[in-house]
């Protein structure tokens, strides 16, 4: 193995050279982070967006359902009643099963993303199989009137190099969180408003849940909003935060 002691230069080029790797190794985990947040296609392929890698004012707060019909309505009423516009993301087999709820989401003016067909973990199957269910999926929201869906939050938001470049050749752009204060084990309001509220800073993605198995959220919902506000942030939805994330990359070109 070769190593820099063995190299015939002088004292001065070696510090030189010692320098100069460690600016290079800085600047590379400098661009390496925030082109895995403010980019969905690098050089090193497709990314996911996990916040907007910014410290502005925006927030994305983002809600999954998979299942069941009696929570989501209560956090539709509780996200109007503060004037708050959210991003929905939903299975296709749920979508197909509450075709009324869906649009009664897309008529309070929130946005719609998908999470594949069936909700199943993506880095457990054959990619095959994945590009089926996308597909499927896809199908499924193109026949509801939804034919212009381009957000994808994989299940569990499990994903892989492999998944991600799937997603990005049938036009998905796939869509994480960084904000996570895990409201669908129920840990206690005031656990989710704890946690939501220290965590969460300009740029962030918030992921949320509106399945029934959900006990919490809507209350915890009550004090998040208004005290998000409060920090000076705006609610956002995801397509927008990712039009002043591409606007600010193409700035940086």
């Amino acid at each position: 193995m070769q190593h820099f002691y063995v190299w015939k230069v002088n004292r001065a080029k070696k510090w030189g050279l010692v320098v100069f790797a460690a600016l290079f190794c800085a600047i590379f985990l400098w661009v390496e982070r925030d082109s895995s947040f403010s980019v969905f296609t690098t050089d090193d392929g497709p990314r996911a967006l996990i916040s907007s890698g910014s410290k502005g004012k925006d927030v994305a707060l983002t809600f999954n359902i998979s299942w069941g019909q009696e929570q989501v309505f209560p956090i539709l009423d509780t996200l109007k009643e503060h004037d708050v516009k959210a991003t929905f993301f939903v299975s296709g087999e749920w979508a197909e099963r509450h075709p009324d709820i869906l649009e009664e989401i897309k008529k309070n003016d929130h946005e719609i993303g998908m999470m594949g067909y069936r909700y199943k973990s993506y880095v457990k199957q054959d990619i095959k199989q994945v590009r089926k269910d996308l597909l499927y999926a896809k199908d499924i929201f193109q026949k509801l009137g939804y034919e212009d869906i381009k957000l994808l939050r994989t299940p569990s938001g499990h994903f892989n190099k492999e998944v991600l470049s799937l997603a990005d050749k049938l036009g998905f752009k796939v869509i994480k969180w960084n904000v996570n204060p895990s409201d669908w084990k129920n840990p206690g309001t005031q656990t989710i408003v704890d946690e939501v509220m220290k965590e969460t800073s300009g740029g962030d993605i918030i992921v949320m849940h509106a399945s029934d198995s959900v006990k919490q959220t809507n209350d915890a919902l009550k004090t998040i909003l208004p005290g998000i506000k409060n920090k000076g942030l705006s609610f956002v939805s995801i397509s927008k935060m990712i039009s002043k994330v591409e606007a600010q990359s193409e700035e940086i070109d």
